[in-house]
C-alpha cells in the first residue's frame, strides 16, 4: 500500500518543531515504525516533522553520574559502542539483537520508546534502569521516570505538545550484573516475551517483564527473584492472569532465565 498524502516539514530549530507539533504534525525520527504505519494507512498525519538534523537529538553525553542519550541516536550507534562503560556494554548487547542491521542503521532509541510497541526491545529494557525520559515542550524539559513512561499499547506519558528529546540513564559500576532473555521464533522478529534483571551493588535489584501485550511490568526490588528464580518467576506470572497458557509459560521462562543469566555473570 501507499500512504495517504501528507506534508513534510524540516524545521530549522526546536521552537519551530514544537510549533508544528502543537498544530498536530507527527514527529519522525528513524521512520522504522512510522514508515510502515503510513504505508498501511494506520497513521494519516497531515504533516510529518523530520527531527533528525536538530541539535542534541542524537549523540551521547556523560555528566554527574548520568548518561544522556539523544532520542535520535540509532540502534547501530549504540551497538557500535557510542555509550561508554558497563552501561554501554549492556545496551550494545540489547541493540545487537534488534531486527537487522539495515533497520538498526535507521531506527532510533527514542523513536522506538515513543512508539511504545509492547514487544519492542527498548520498551522492555529501559525501565529496568532507574532513569528518565526527557520530554521537551515550549515550557522546557520534563523528566518522566522510565518505569512510568509507557502507559499502554502504543500509549505513553508524553503530552500532545511534547516530543521525546533524550533518555537519561545512571552510569553503572563495572560490578553491575545483567541478565536479559527474549523469545523470538526467528531472528529479527518481535519478541513474544522479554525479561531483564539488573543488580547494582548497594542498590535494590530491578527487573522487567515485557512483550506481553501490556505495559512493561517493573519489579522495583527483584531480590526475591534473584534468590529463587524459578519459584518467584512462577509466582509473579501467576498474578498476571495471562489468557494463553503458552504465553504464561514463556513469561515464566523469560524471568527465570534472565535471573539465572544475571547470576552467571558473577561466576
Amino acid at each position: 500500500m501507499k500512504p495517504a498524502p501528507f506534508g513534510y516539514a524540516r524545521p530549522g530549530d526546536w521552537p519551530e518543531a514544537l510549533s508544528l507539533l502543537r498544530d498536530g504534525a507527527r514527529p519522525l525520527a528513524g521512520g522504522q515504525s512510522l514508515g510502515p504505519m503510513l504505508n498501511l494507512r494506520l497513521a494519516q498525519p497531515a504533516t510529518v516533522i523530520d527531527l533528525r538534523h536538530l541539535p542534541g537529538f542524537a549523540g551521547v553525553a556523560v555528566q554527574d553520574g548520568y548518561c544522556r542519550i539523544g532520542a535520535g541516536t540509532s540502534h547501530a550507534e549504540i551497538e557500535d559502542g557510542a555509550i561508554p562503560g558497563r552501561l554501554g556494554a549492556i545496551l550494545a548487547g540489547v541493540a545487537r539483537r534488534i531486527a537487522y542491521r539495515a533497520v538498526r542503521n535507521r531506527g532510533t532509541i527514542g523513536g522506538s520508546l515513543a512508539h511504545a510497541d509492547p514487544a519492542a526491545d527498548w520498551v522492555a529494557v529501559l525501565p529496568c534502569f532507574d532513569g528518565a525520559a526527557i520530554a521537551l515542550s515550549a515550557s522546557g524539559e520534563r523528566r518522566i521516570p522510565l518505569a512510568d513512561f509507557v502507559l499502554g499499547l502504543m500509549e505513553t506519558a508524553l503530552r500532545p505538545d511534547e516530543v521525546l528529546r533524550a533518555i537519561e540513564l545512571p552510569v553503572l559500576p563495572p560490578e553491575a550484573r545483567w541478565g536479559h532473555w527474549k523469545f523470538c521464533r526467528k531472528p529479527g522478529e518481535f519478541s513474544k516475551a522479554t525479561a531483564c534483571v539488573l543488580a547494582v551493588p548497594g542498590a535494590p535489584s530491578r527487573a522487567v517483564l515485557a512483550a506481553l501485550d501490556m505495559p512493561p511490568l517493573v519489579i522495583a526490588d527483584a531480590g526475591a527473584l534473584l534468590a529463587a528464580p524459578e519459584a518467584e518467576a512462577a509466582r509473579i506470572v501467576a498474578g498476571l492472569a495471562l489468557r494463553d497458557p503458552w504465553r504464561a509459560a514463556l513469561a515464566r521462562t523469560a524471568l527465570h532465565r534472565a535471573a539465572l543469566a544475571a547470576w552467571e555473570m558473577e561466576e
